[in-house]
């Protein structure tokens, strides 16, 4: 399956410098957040595939579910037979909506546990904000959180896709990388994931 994720900015390159064709050949694209509703419109048009997205930090106005799009924030859904589980959002550094404590995101995950038993688990975890010491920073803006680790160790999915950490905020950041198994993916911009 190829996949395509975006998060944070809208890629000049699959949007502004668009070709014919340039879309083709993915089975899902995953928006991890912080992005306009018009830029996930156009993606899923031009790629005929299915779109799954979560919420980031700035996207407070953005309460239109985009034509063609799936939402699955505090979700697990079922999208050519991989389970997938979305938890946009980051950690709280001011008022907002989409802003969590850890005890919060702890709680929503708790929340999800049940879809989780009776589906086995999930494939791809879909997030807004990444883990504590996975590609995150120590300002509290930019902080992961920790039960994500927990959640990577428990449910060991083969995929975990988030945003929120622009990865030209430092170049040591990667934008993929192996946690217990676990590919991690930091789709700021774009990123294209077999799996």
């Amino acid at each position: 399956m190829r996949i395509l994720a975006v998060a944070d900015v809208e890629s000049q390159s699959l949007y502004e410098y668009y070709r014919p064709g340039k879309l083709s050949g993915f089975d899902l694209i995953i928006g991890c957040g912080d992005l306009k509703e018009e830029y996930l419109e156009f993606l899923v048009t031009m790629a005929d595939c299915p779109l799954v997205y979560v919420h980031g930090n700035h996207d407070e106005n953005h309460k239109k579910v985009p034509m063609g799009c799936i939402c699955i924030d505090d979700d697990l859904v079922v999208i050519n037979g991989l389970r997938i589980v979305g938890l946009g959002g980051s950690f709280k550094y001011r008022e907002g909506e989409y802003m969590y404590t850890e005890r919060q995101m702890k709680q929503r995950i708790q929340r999800l546990s049940f879809k989780l038993w009776r589906r086995n688990g999930c494939d791809i975890l879909v997030t807004h904000a990444p883990a504590r010491h996975l590609n995150d920073l120590e300002t509290i803006p930019h902080r992961g959180f920790e039960c994500f680790n927990r959640f990577l160790l428990k449910y060991r999915p083969r995929l975990f896709v988030h945003g929120h950490v622009h990865r030209n905020y430092n170049h040591d950041i990667p934008q993929k990388t192996v946690f217990n198994g676990t590919l991690v993916v930091n789709a700021f911009d774009y990123a294209i994931i077999e799996v």
